[in-house]
């Protein structure tokens, strides 16, 4: 081949319609085997070159295509001329069901569809072999294809209303075929029975701005209305996802804790064992040794333990900046019971108290102890009023777990209403089936048992 030559680009094959004179272009290049008129609305069969009528339909209403014919756009990684369409539609209980379909060309790739129902939208492609047929564990029909199990959805009579274009298959008006579909979204096989064969297709769920962009389509596409039979479920609620995002955003969670608790001090600073005698007279509260506290901004953590027997201790507390004079107050209190009631022996212990104080800046600090216990009675001996024996122990920058178990309880809480709303989508998807309900349904299962048992 001369590379300089000029490169030559098929152009449609112009005739004019033997019905209304009307000038017909033929853009499949002899692949299609109708056309139609798109002025009288004649079929005429491609592949004579006098372009004999098949069927002359005088149109009682006229559909207009929303990718006009002659379009061309790339989609799934080619590019495709749309070369005709039609308006189908199913009765059922007296109400008319209507989808469009248009029919798509390469030269290289053959023939493809493009299906629309409500401004859903679809890629058709014919499937050269046949799904294996089989039955779900709740009864119903599916079918099998590359390893995707496909859930029958609905089978019904279905009528050709209106075309226009170019067709690989001698297209009427009034056509009927018997039309199956099976589901597993977001792709659907599909099957048309004649008297005379059966062909299968598999279609893949599009969005409508998709569409619009591959053929430079003005405007947007109209909304969407309901939901499809193959529409994708939303991104929160799709099968398996609100629990990838959980374990996701639980590992951050689990990183962020191992993390920040390896960087954590966790050093001891004081600890001192003090004596407390409830008879004694004077000042109770005293001050510590001073101490210091290490680095920027952390947290202290201030334990109380005691030994106690039948009362109660509670510990008044400051902690102090010796620089500043800044006192950060707060009090724990520790308890020991212990009895025997109907025979039977009894205890309540809480000798540990402890407070985290949050983002304590570092310095010199001492802390001031004020301890009470319960009244001694009046006229108590010294000797039945034993001392109380505790120990003061102070931790800086201690890892803090709860706000990670916290996040993680956070992180829970959706998950049973994104699985409800899931429910609620699929619900809905199948409303428009022969079942009303989805495959897995226990609802449908009882119900088939039931038909079962009264047959």
């Amino acid at each position: 081949m001369n590379p300089g030559a000029p490169k030559i680009v098929p152009k449609p094959k112009a005739l004019n319609c033997p019905s209304c004179g009307s000038a017909i272009e033929l853009r499949a290049m002899g692949a299609a085997a109708a056309v139609v008129c798109s002025y009288c609305s004649v079929t005429l069969d491609a592949t004579n070159p006098q372009l004999v009528i098949l069927q002359r339909f005088q149109a009682q209403m006229t559909v207009q295509p929303l990718i006009p014919l002659g379009s061309r756009g790339k989609l799934f990684g080619a590019v495709w001329e749309v070369i005709g369409f039609q308006q189908r539609g199913i009765d059922v209980e007296g109400t008319n069901y209507f989808w469009r379909e248009y029919v798509l060309f390469n030269p290289y790739k053959g023939f493809r569809y493009i299906s629309e129902y409500d401004n859903h939208w679809s890629f058709v492609t014919p499937i050269p072999s046949l799904p294996v047929p089989g039955v779900n564990n709740y009864n119903r029909p599916t079918m099998t294809f590359d390893g995707v199990i496909y859930d029958h959805f609905q089978t019904a009579q279905a009528y050709t209303w209106f075309v226009i274009g170019e067709f690989p298959w001698q297209v009427k008006v009034g056509e009927i075929v018997t039309a199956a579909d099976y589901v597993a979204a977001p792709k659907m096989l599909s099957s048309e029975t004649t008297e005379n064969e059966v062909n299968w297709s598999r279609g893949e769920y599009i969005d409508g701005k998709e569409i619009w962009a591959a053929f430079q389509l003005p405007g947007a596409p109209p909304p969407a209305v309901g939901v499809y039979s193959i529409q994708p479920a939303p991104v929160e609620v799709q099968k398996g996802r609100p629990w990838k995002l959980f374990f996701i955003f639980a590992a951050l969670l689990f990183g962020m804790m191992t993390f920040f608790s390896m960087r954590a001090l966790d050093e001891t600073v004081m600890e001192q064992t003090y004596t407390f005698q409830p008879l004694a007279t004077g000042e109770k509260s005293f001050v510590t040794k001073p101490f210091q506290l290490k680095g920027n901004s952390a947290n202290l953590r201030v334990e109380v333990m005691g030994q106690l027997d039948n009362s109660w201790a509670f510990f008044g507390m400051a902690l102090i900046n010796e620089d500043t004079g800044q006192a950060y107050d707060f009090g724990r209190q520790i308890s020991s019971y212990h009895g025997v009631d109907e025979g039977e022996s009894w205890s309540e212990d809480d000798k540990l108290d402890a407070a985290i104080l949050p983002s304590i800046p570092g310095g010199k600090y001492y802390l001031r102890i004020e301890p009470e216990t319960e009244p001694v009675p009046a006229g108590a001996s010294p000797l039945a009023v034993k001392p109380i024996t505790y120990t003061v122990r102070l931790i800086r920058d201690v890892p803090f777990y709860f706000r990670y178990f916290l996040g993680m309880f956070l992180l829970l809480l959706p998950l049973p209403f994104m699985g409800r709303k899931r429910g609620n989508f699929e619900q809905t998807r199948w409303t428009e089936s022969d079942y009303g309900v989805p495959p897995n349904s226990i609802a449908w299962q009882a119900n088939s048992a039931s038909g079962d048992d009264d047959e």
